[in-house]
């Protein structure tokens, strides 16, 4: 007879495996509703392991003294919460309680350890949990009598999913049963065979449930469900136990929104955070690593918006400030945990975060006012030290004197500076002295010896950890924070990928609703004369030219406008916003103000605001412009806070604002800038934050291609590999190359090296050595001369770079790189000014907007990959130039077809053959595929524009140019969905 799978069955195989591993099985009658315990479990608890405390409080209550007690604790966490009792335990008329005690991070306390293996783990299942009614959870998790998870159960071998038992919480389990109100219990889960979900508020059909899954979809487990490592590892005592002490945290958020009653306002909130799987998977496999491998090595977390990376770095921090070091009770693995991020205005949530795990006051010291903090800091040994890495370069000499030191650098946001030089300064900064046993009162300065230091502080150090955060890994980053896998690449220690915030709706896809146009103009030459160009530098100027022209500006605007109020206005229940992304300063003065200009022209009830740094001058009206003066907002009120309000609804940047500027309520971007790489996700992911009533975004994109959009995101849209490492023989080959030009010898790098690392030499003394190559450069010829200055910068920059990868005990080399570096800075700046003249030769003939593209680009999944830095090719490029006349055709042929008046009216009488075409009519309905009719369409059209190869070759060539076709294409068929489909 076929088995009859129950609900019950699950439970029972979730309980058997909790009991065999130290559970104690708990009867629903055991739980006293009113209390929100178990009492039983509570009493046996303390008297085993606080006697002493037990009797003091027995002489105080008597006969009493059990029920006093467990009343007191069930009060006291109705006013603190179970997470603060834990932690902290409570009093009772002279008497202190801990509640539960947890694993020491050393082994010098052996008394501790055993009131650790004390605790009592409890489960029951279908408790009662209502005075009320007989409704009952599947199951609850007791630590020493005091609830801390609940779960709701379902098995798919009998028709239900994990979603039945959200809907049961929000549905049937109301919030106002004192075992659900906040804080009251420290998780709520939702666990199927196949996925799990959890929460730690209860709010109806409001509560949110977060995933708590290994991916998007649980890997199949080849030893049962799926799901079996939430039992089998987040459920075991250990692991319990750990998550209370140093992870579980409230936060505390500040949120600024605007009330009609009572204008911009601050609403504050409360929330109990439970780490998701993928933070706490990074923060464990990390501090395993780190006690397997112990100190100087990096480790790379690729981790995604929406990942929760703030709480990711606090809960790291506290991890390796208690680490200790393997057979040792008394030392601490790393003596400071400094950590490192690019923001001016620190993280408030993160140093509340780390605070809260504090044992000890004082432990966190945040370092956001000056240098000194943090010499003073450093000097009396603070375990974790918050400061920004902008801060080093400052005190590198007290740094210096704390020679054998350990410390563990968490950097935020690794790819925005740390492959450069103020990463290299920071290594300085917290190098060791290595040269230890050089005499103090020596008179002999040993210049190798100099240039070893110099080289060893640069490079990879044993003392020093790097834990580097990004969510856009480039080559640089991946190569010096990153580990090699079985293939030889580069990849992160661990990741969080894009594609599964996205499909965890941790972040929306800023490329669902993505619509390119092409900007198609007409330039005429206005001038008689026909003077030559560079064509290069013509081409970019007459492009500009043609972006700032007022009827330009108004045309793009007037599509944004049309769009935003069309869409965006009553996007997000009414709330929506858009930004416009500009290219230059310039370009956003002239934006906003065209944008008030057709904003009052349309009486609309809102405005704009504009985002700019300094002062911008606009040479064709000689007005100067600023922030402050064209925003006019009150002096408190920032632009930030002035976009939330109902009085500004679109935003105009140049810059500004690009990165880490999060605001929900943004749904629409209109781009009009050239993006690319890292610069593109960056500049787009300023959309991806979600918010109640916001499910999607949208792009307007003047500039760049959807391809160009695609191939920018797909390296970071699952894990970013780099495939080889760089070549450190390729300095060898440029210093060959600088030597054949005979500037310098190996006589000048010595002579430079000895003033240089010395520092009882003047430094005026390295002038002469310099000024010697530059005498002998200026009489080169000018290609000859910019291929030397090419090669200077090339070996600069690749050993920079390089050398921070591995220790070059090369000291020629070191000699080559800072000689190298001071010339360069000391050669003479080219002059190769733009030719601005070419813009008075020329007018504007005729302009428009043409859409390319409008649908979603799709991303693979498959991993990205990038390569290595490459030393950059050097020399003079020539420039090629041409008359005027030829570049104003080229221009035109690129940004329109350069139509002929014959020509028009030819494509007039393509368009009326379209709409006489019977069979095309036929396929432009509804109910047929949109793919299906745009085929047809475009076949349709290939065959009228065939029909002139033999009569009018030359409209032939041009209706047929990629470009120029498709952008034919998509506007006909555009109307042509208009007129007869209604799409």
């Amino acid at each position: 007879m076929a088995k009859t799978y129950l609900e019950q069955d699950f439970e029972q195989h979730i309980e058997d495996y909790l009991l065999s591993s130290g559970y104690i099985k708990r009867s629903p009658v055991d739980y006293d509703r009113d209390l929100c315990l178990i009492p039983d479990e509570v009493i046996a608890f303390i008297r085993d392991t606080q006697p002493q405390e037990y009797e003091k409080l027995e002489m105080q209550y008597g006969s009493n003294t059990d029920k006093k007690l467990v009343s007191r604790l069930s009060a006291e966490i109705s006013k603190r919460g179970s997470l603060d009792i834990l932690r902290r335990g409570f009093k009772d008329r002279g008497s202190r309680f801990s509640l539960a005690y947890f694993k020491p991070t050393s082994g010098m306390n052996p008394e501790h350890l055993e009131l650790y293996k004390k605790n009592r783990f409890s489960v029951v299942r279908q408790l009662r949990y209502s005075k009320r009614n007989e409704n009952s959870l599947d199951m609850a998790i007791f630590i020493n009598g005091v609830p801390v998870i609940t779960a709701e159960l379902k098995n798919s071998l009998t028709g239900q999913f994990v979603s039945e038992a959200v809907k049961q919480y929000r549905n049937d389990r109301d919030p106002r049963e004192p075992l659900f109100a906040f804080k009251r219990c420290l998780v709520h889960f939702a666990v199927g065979n196949e996925k799990v979900y959890m929460t730690t508020r209860l709010s109806g059909h409001k509560t949110r449930f977060l995933p708590f899954n290994r991916d998007t979809e649980n890997p199949v487990n080849p030893d049962g469900h799926k799901t079996a490592y939430l039992w089998e590892d987040i459920w075991q005592k250990d692991t319990l136990l750990d998550l209370i002490d140093g992870y579980l945290c409230i936060q505390t958020s500040t949120e600024k929104y605007f009330d009609k009653s009572k204008g911009l306002t601050e609403k504050r909130s409360e929330a109990m955070i439970f780490p998701r799987f993928h933070q706490l998977d990074c923060v464990r496999s990390i501090i395993n690593a780190v006690g397997d491998e112990g100190v100087g090595h990096n480790y790379l977390v690729q981790h995604s918006a929406g990942s929760g990376k703030s709480n990711s770095i606090a809960w790291l921090a506290h991890k390796l400030a208690s680490f200790y070091q393997k057979d040792s009770d008394k030392d601490r693995l790393f003596d400071s945990i400094i950590v490192l991020t690019d923001r001016c205005i620190l993280d408030k949530q993160l140093q509340d975060t780390i605070k809260q795990f504090e044992k000890t006051a004082g432990v966190v010291c945040e370092i956001d006012i000056n240098s000194a903090q943090l010499q003073n800091a450093l000097e009396k040994g603070k375990s974790i030290i918050i400061s920004t890495i902008q801060k080093f370069g400052v005190i590198a000499e007290t740094i210096n004197r704390l020679g054998g030191s350990r410390f563990a650098v968490i950097v935020d946001e690794a790819h925005t500076s740390q492959s450069g030089e103020s990463a290299k300064q920071v290594k300085q900064v917290l190098s060791v002295n290595l040269e230890e046993a050089e005499a103090k009162d020596s008179d002999e300065f040993d210049v190798e010896d100099e240039i070893i230091k110099e080289i060893r502080s640069r490079g990879r150090q044993k003392h020093i950890s790097y834990f580097a955060f990004t969510a856009t890994p480039k080559n640089k980053t991946l190569e010096l924070f990153g580990r090699k896998d079985d293939q030889g690449r580069f990849v992160a220690f661990h990741n969080y990928w894009m594609r599964q915030a996205i499909e965890e709706g941790f972040i929306l896809d800023v490329l669902e609703n993505y619509t390119t146009y092409k900007r198609c103009f007409k330039l005429a030459k206005s001038v008689e004369n026909d003077e030559k160009y560079e064509k290069k530098k013509a081409f970019r100027l007459l492009t500009s030219y043609v972006d700032l022209q007022p009827h330009a500006i108004e045309t793009k605007i007037r599509i944004m406008l049309d769009h935003f109020l069309s869409h965006t206005v009553n996007a997000i229940q009414g709330k929506g916003r858009a930004m416009i992304t500009t290219r230059s300063r310039l370009h956003a003065v002239k934006y906003y103000l065209m944008l008030c200009k057709v904003m009052r022209e349309k009486h609309l009830p809102f405005g704009a605001l504009v985002a700019f740094s300094g002062t911008v001058v606009d040479k064709d009206s000689g007005e100067e412009y600023t922030e402050k003066g064209l925003n006019r907002l009150e002096a408190k009120v920032s632009i930030q806070d002035a976009f939330k309000t109902p009085e500004f609804r679109i935003l105009v940047v140049a810059n500004k604002f690009q990165t880490g500027f999060d605001e929900p309520l943004l749904h629409t971007m209109y781009v009009d800038k050239k993006l690319g790489g890292v610069n593109a996700v960056q500049t787009l992911s300023r959309l991806n934050r979600t918010a109640s009533g916001k499910d999607s975004c949208v792009v307007l994109d003047f500039v760049n291609e959807a391809e160009d959009i695609q191939d920018s995101f797909q390296p970071y849209y699952q894990t970013t590999l780099l495939s080889e490492e760089s070549d450190p023989n390729k300095l060898y080959d440029i210093e060959t190359e600088l030597r054949r030009y005979e500037i310098f010898n190996q006589s000048d790098l010595d002579e430079f090296a000895a003033v240089f690392f010395n520092p009882s030499e003047p430094q005026e003394r390295l002038q002469p050595i310099l000024d010697r190559a530059i005498e002998l450069w200026t009489h080169r010829d000018e290609q000859e001369r910019e291929d030397f200055r090419s090669l200077l910068q090339s070996f600069s920059r690749l050993y920079s770079f390089i050398s921070q990868l591995v220790t070059f005990e090369d000291v020629d080399l070191e000699k080559l790189f800072v000689y190298a570096k001071n010339l360069n800075r000391k050669l003479p700046r080219r002059e190769n000014p733009l030719p601005y003249d070419v813009l008075d030769a020329v007018d504007l003939d005729s302009f428009r907007i043409q859409r390319t593209y409008k649908g979603s680009i799709g991303l693979s999944e498959e991993d990205g990959k990038t390569v290595p830095i490459t030393s950059g090719k050097p020399g003079l490029t020539e420039e090629e130039k041409d008359f005027l006349s030829a570049i104003v055709e080229a221009l035109n042929e690129t940004y329109g077809m350069n139509l002929t008046e014959d020509d028009k009216v030819d494509l007039v009488r393509i368009q009326e053959k379209l709409e006489a075409d019977a069979e095309l009519k036929s396929v432009m309905n509804p109910n047929n595929s949109l793919d299906n009719i745009r085929i047809k369409f475009n076949d349709t059209v290939d065959a009228l524009v065939l029909e002139f190869v033999n009569t009018k070759l030359g409209l032939y060539k041009k209706l047929t140019e990629p470009k120029a076709n498709a952008m034919l294409k998509a506007k006909w068929f555009e109307g042509y969905q208009q007129q007869h489909m209604n799409l």
